[in-house]
């Protein structure tokens, strides 16, 4: 069975307010009465008890690091000071962790925690842009790519800061437990369901709304026209703008480009109806615009690891 069940967040006194409640919402409450996974969630610290924030939040930690060497999964919390090294007494449990096979996820500063343990060697990684310098500098070794949202190196996942957050852990839901429950996950608390890991971190400037209004007509026309063969000159035509000018545009408005946004809309699409329908995968693979049945799997195999059919068998009865 696909997934994890003990949670140990890793948090001290710099613990950032945003982060916390991003580890809580998903993993410390209980949505098994929706179908959904239920965690053996706890926050973890090298001295447990009272913890208070310089932001005025106070709050009782009750496990120490062992709860971090012996969980399945490891959040490494960001801190809120940008030039704060990783707290040492943190490290060498979360390396211990990852070698006992738990998959560790740290992001905003909580990247420069794996990084200190080793854990991103010769891996690609990323962190908070205002971050990137700093661990670039300390962790040479670390691929660092300070442009995207979230990096996936298997048990290591990393993401950017702030809402970065949300979006690792909604990936990692879907990796481990399928579409279907990120999906519910993100219904549930009011969040897009989705973004992909090579969007940018950041959009640094505003569309103007007449051009933000076209490509947003665009981006519709194309999610009900999904399963055709759509183009860069379709959505571009229907913008009024250049192809050029439409790739500019809509990587400016998104953080991505129209191929990979149309990629990840048709996976997207694709991993829902094999784990919610009995279609055969040639008629997803056709209604989702992959055409062939060779095709979503050469995608699915590319993408996810694994073919279609091992994925409908592992995420239809994953939860």
């Amino acid at each position: 069975m696909a997934g994890f069940r003990s949670v140990a967040a890793i948090v001290n006194q710099h613990v950032g307010a945003f982060s916390l409640g991003v580890a809580t919402e998903f993993f410390g409450y209980d949505r098994s009465s929706l179908g959904l996974p239920k965690f053996d969630f706890v926050l973890a610290s090298s001295k447990p008890g009272p913890i208070r924030t310089p932001y005025g939040l106070t709050f009782t930690v009750e496990h120490g690091m062992e709860a971090v060497v012996n969980a399945d999964l490891v959040l490494a919390l960001p801190w809120d000071d940008y030039d704060m090294d990783p707290p040492g007494e943190f490290v060498e449990p979360v390396r211990q962790a990852y070698e006992r096979g738990a998959i560790v996820v740290g992001f905003c500063t909580g990247t420069m925690l794996l990084a200190a343990a080793g854990l991103l060697d010769g891996k690609r990684a990323t962190t908070h842009w205002r971050s990137a310098a700093k661990l670039a500098e300390r962790y040479p070794d670390v691929k660092l790519d300070a442009d995207v949202l979230y990096v996936d190196e298997d048990r290591v996942l990393t993401g950017a800061g702030g809402s970065a957050g949300v979006d690792v852990c909604l990936y990692l839901m879907r990796r481990e437990y399928g579409a279907n429950v990120a999906a519910a996950i993100a219904r549930d608390i009011v969040v897009p369901p989705h973004r992909d890991g090579g969007q940018a971190q950041y959009i640094p400037r505003p569309m103007p709304a007449c051009e933000s209004d076209l490509l947003q007509d665009a981006i519709g026309w194309a999610r009900e026209h999904i399963d055709e063969p759509l183009s860069v000159d379709q959505l571009a035509a229907r913008t009024l703008m250049s192809p050029r000018s439409f790739a500019r545009h809509f990587k400016q408005a998104t953080g991505t480009t129209p191929h990979a946004w149309l990629l990840a809309q048709r996976m997207q699409l694709a991993e829902e109806l094999l784990e919610t329908t009995d279609l055969p995968v040639d008629t997803i693979a056709r209604r989702v615009g992959f055409g062939t049945a060779a095709a979503l799997r050469e995608q699915f195999v590319r993408r996810r690891g694994v073919p279609p059919s091992d994925y409908r068998r592992v995420f239809r009865t994953a939860v």
